[in-house]
This record gives structure tokens, sequence and C-alpha cells, in this order.
């Protein structure tokens, strides 16, 4: 039988809306649907679309003004420590030689009126994929937009995740070459990579060979001497490596007035001291409350992201690696270290420096240090923080909003034009193989050979029908020699149309090359480009002005994934 049109699977398949009116002009600009994307789950596609479904569970519509309005009260309401929190920001600044935009932002919060909205992420080499920069942007822009719109100061912060010790997560960046080909740079494992929190990995001589051979993968540009010169300077040996991202990822976003925080800085453990008092003096609590609201998620058709054992405590002890911290009756234990539950929260209160939280808590931590209103999540991340908002009251912490980062794909004009005239779905360039380009090659054939290869398998299937019928009236025997004489005449026209595509194919190579190329940069190795390429590439394709630009033109509304033109 004949494989589908174009035409017929985008009358299926059609994901392109219109920009929703309350959206400003973005120039050759293509919006998604999420919910065409089999990668996002329910939650994430609810969160946007039907909020009321997922109200319960978090703290506000981030759609609606009054959601914004009754959070800033909320917060206002709330004593932390705006003089200690802008003289760490300071400090961390001063180590990293920040631009002057960015500690201007960062001395904004030694206002106690000052709000922030907050995104974070792993230290991912050179800055990570592009949906870190994209992260960072979203909360740029919606501070921006909340301060004109509510009338109170708001700093965007970018929170570095630096006490993770996901060594594989960071350790590498992937840059496409100039025929797009994917390329994957990797550090040599660091002293400590695995067990020791990133903050405390230092950087080897092998640092400079990683930024060689990003110097080599990447396509000559005129912007890229300037980059690499850049990544030399912050991935210097001996720099930590989250002081190396603090510090490329300031360059980058500091002249527009992002403030980075290092998560792992010593002198804001006193900042969240209570928060890990009170967390080991109840071991267990905060698992169980999360727990519960998964069992909801679930209850409700969602999913639950964090599932921890019971009892689990949520922090870490750091001493001479990231240790879990477990609790059995009045006995506490760090490792192969025994000592009182007693001793453990006198610890906490003595040397907060030695906890770090594990994923349920790092929120409440990041809230109660910072002034926030906002956080900035990615999709998977809602599961999660959607398991949070009772864990927020137990710590008397007021729960932010959270708001879905900004999706998109950075595409060149001759991809968008690909797209647009061949009425393309953006997820048809994610499959591995060829079908794809198969209906559409079939979608430029011929009206008559179409009309005639569909004629003859029509007519075969309906004259050896009748056969069917009438032969066994005649002689039973013969009738599997009919279903044969079928399955081959059939199997000859499936060929004849094969042949009849392959001649398409030689035919017009250039549709290939441009279905071929337009895969390549959507949705290279079979990953959404935004992450699986390093965003470093981009600013090698175009520059500063890259940043500019998606801060002017960049969509927040939430549900869609852009494809932009740069």
């Amino acid at each position: 039988m004949l494989s589908p049109t174009v035409d017929s699977v985008g009358d299926r398949l059609r994901e392109y809306t219109a920009v929703p009116s309350d959206v400003s002009p973005v120039s050759a600009a293509l919006a998604v649907d999420i919910r065409n994307f089999p990668w996002i789950r329910r939650l994430a596609s609810d969160y946007a679309f039907a909020y009321a479904n997922v109200a319960p569970f978090f703290a506000g519509d981030p759609a609606t003004s009054a959601a914004w309005a009754d959070t800033i009260t909320r917060s206002q309401s709330y004593a932390r420590q705006p003089a200690e929190l802008a003289r760490i920001l300071a400090a961390q600044q001063e180590r990293r030689g920040a631009p002057a935009a960015s500690r201007a932002s960062a001395s904004r919060l030694a206002d106690p009126a000052t709000r922030v909205v907050i995104t974070g992420q792993q230290a991912g080499l050179f800055g990570g994929p592009l949906f870190t920069l994209l992260k960072a942007l979203t909360a740029m822009k919606l501070a921006a937009k909340v301060e004109r719109e509510h009338g109170v100061p708001v700093v965007p912060v970018f929170w570095i995740d630096a006490e993770d010790h996901d060594w594989p997560e960071v350790s590498g960046c992937t840059v496409l070459d100039a025929e797009l080909a994917p390329s994957t740079i990797r550090l040599a494992d660091l002293d400590g990579a695995g067990h020791l929190p990133i903050a405390r990995l230092t950087l080897k001589t092998d640092s400079a060979t990683a930024v060689d051979q990003l110097e080599a993968a990447l396509p000559d540009s005129e912007f890229k001497p300037a980059i690499i010169a850049s990544l030399r300077q912050a991935y210097a040996p001996g720099a930590g490596m989250a002081t190396a991202f603090g510090t490329w990822i300031e360059e980058v976003l500091g002249p527009h007035g992002l403030v980075v925080y290092d998560s792992s800085d010593v002198a804001a453990k006193l900042l969240a001291r209570d928060v890990f008092v009170k967390e080991v003096s109840q071991p267990g609590h905060t698992a169980r409350i999360a727990a519960t609201a998964g069992e909801a998620l679930v209850a409700k058709g969602y999913h639950a992201q964090a599932t921890l054992a019971d009892g689990t405590i949520s922090v870490f002890h750091l001493n001479a690696e990231r240790s879990p911290v477990r609790v059995e009756g009045d006995q506490a234990f760090i490792g192969e270290r025994a000592l009182t539950l007693a001793q453990l929260v006198d610890e906490a209160r003595q040397q907060p420096q030695h906890f770090s939280p594990n994923v349920l808590l790092r929120p409440i931590v990041q809230d109660t240090i910072f002034p926030t209103i906002c956080y900035v999540a990615g999709p998977n991340e809602l599961a999660y923080l959607g398991q949070l908002k009772d864990v927020y009251a137990h710590f008397g912490v007021p729960m932010p909003l959270m708001y879905e980062r900004a999706t998109a794909t950075l595409a060149d004009s001759a991809t968008v034009r690909f797209l647009t005239k061949y009425e393309l779905p953006l997820t048809a360039l994610r499959a591995r193989d060829e079908a794809a380009l198969n209906q559409l090659l079939h979608s430029q054939l011929p009206p008559t050979v179409e009309y005639s290869l569909a004629a003859v398998t029509s007519a075969i299937d309906e004259r050896m029908t009748a056969v069917a019928t009438a032969v066994p009236l005649i002689d039973p025997t013969l009738e599997g020699a009919v279903k044969s004489t079928l399955g081959k005449l059939q199997h000859e026209v499936h060929a004849l149309n094969n042949k009849v595509i392959q001649a398409a194919k030689r035919k017009d190579e250039t549709l290939r090359r441009q279905f071929q190329r337009a895969q390549a940069l959507t949705f290279p190795q079979g990953h959404p480009q935004e992450r699986e390429v390093g965003f470093v590439w981009f600013l090698n394709r175009y520059g500063p002005a890259l940043v500019d630009r998606l801060i002017d033109e960049l969509p927040l509304e939430m549900g869609h994934h852009w494809v932009l033109t740069i």
C-alpha cells in the first residue's frame, strides 16, 4: 500500500500555531504547541494550558497578575538578611571579576524591598547546553517584566548548583562542525570526580587541552578568537570547576545585569543554618511530606519525580566527600562515622558549612537565602517542585511561583523557509530514519504518478477479492494460491512504488540535502537542539548580538516552543 502523503500527514500532525495575540511579533518565528512533543509530560502541559488541574500543588498561576501580587506580598512578610546576602554576593563577584552591571544588580539586594526571580543549573563545561542560556534569559526577562508591571525592584539570579557531584553530567560539551556534525569535548576526570561536589574539583592542565579541542571543533568565525580567549582565562588550570562556569556565565550575561551565585559558598551557609537544623532535628519528615504529595500527583494521573526511601534525610554531609546522612533512632550515621542525633543537630547549628541540601531541600534553602518570588524551571523540574508546597509550609518559607523556562530551537532562515514551504512539522525531523523524507518526496511526485499507483493498488485489491470469492466454489484447494498471488502483486506494486521514491530522491538531491541539513541542526543525534548543543556554539556563530536578540525577541509565554530565526 502507498505511504500517506505529506499533505495528509500535515493535516494530522500539524503542530505550528499562529502567534498568540498577546505575544509581541518575532521575525520569522514559528510557535509549536509543546503538547506535540513526546518528551513533554502531562504535568508540564497542564501547567501551561490547564493550570486549575495542578493548582493544589503550587503557589499560584504565573499567568495571572493577581498571583504575582500575592506572591510579592507573601515574600515581603518573611524576614531575611539582605545586607549580609549583598555582602556575600559582592565577595563572590570580586573573586570572579564580575562585570559592573552584574555588581550593580547584586548591590540592589541590600535593599529589603528588592525581590528575586531565580533559576539555576549545574556547572556544565563551557556553560552547558543551550537550555542553560534560555533559563537565564527567561529569568532576566521575567524580572524586568515584573519590576515594570508591579512597581517593585526585581533582580535576576542564576544559582550554580555547585554542590552536585554528577560528573558525567557536567564534564562534556557538544558542538557542531561546519557540516553540522556533532562533536563532544570532554574533560578528563578530575581528582575526586563523582565523589566530591563539583565546587571542590580543581581544573588541571587537561582543561587547556579541552579548550584546544573546542577551538578545533568550532567552525571559524569572526567571534571565535575572543570566545576561545575568554574560555582559556575562565577554565585556566587551577581554577575551580564551578568558579570557571560562573566566570563564563557572568561574562556572557553579567553585562545585562544577571547575578550569578555559587551555592557552595561557605559564608552563605549561615543564612540557611536554621533549615539544616530543623531538617536533622526531624529526620525523614521532609521526605514523608514530599512522598504524600507525590502520591497525590500520581492519583491525579501525573508522575512523582522525587521518590525517596522512607526516613531519608534531605541533606548531605560535606567533609572528605559528599556523603548521605541516615538516622536510626537516636543514632546518626555519616558514611562509617557514627554519632548521636543530638551531636548531628549540634553540628548543623555550629558548623552549617558541613551540610548541603538534596533535591527536596535545595529550593527551601534557596528561598530562605533569597527573597524569591519566582523560580524558572525546566519542564522536568515541575514534577518535584509540585511535591514541595507542604514542605515550604513546614519550614515556614513562602513558596514562590514557578515559571516554565522559554524553550526554543535556533535556526537559520534556510531551515525556517524549508519547514514552512513544505508545512513540515518540527517533530518530523526527530526520527533518525528517512520516513518523513520519503513522505515529503511523495508529495512532490506528479499527481498522475501518485494517482496511477494508488489506482493500481485499489484495482488489484478489488479484482483479487472477487477472485478469492469465486475460486473456492470451483476448487477450495486454490484459495491459498489466490492469497499468494495477491501478496505477490501487492509486493510488486510496493516495490515499484519504492523505486519511484528512490528515483525521486536521485532527481531531487537538493530537497534531500535541505531535509538532512534541517534535521542535523534541529535534532542533532536525534535529540532536541536545546538539550544537545552547547550555547557556546551559538555564540561562536552569531556573536554577542545573539544575547541582545534573544533578550528582545524570545517570547516568555508558556506552552509554546519557538523556532527562531537568528
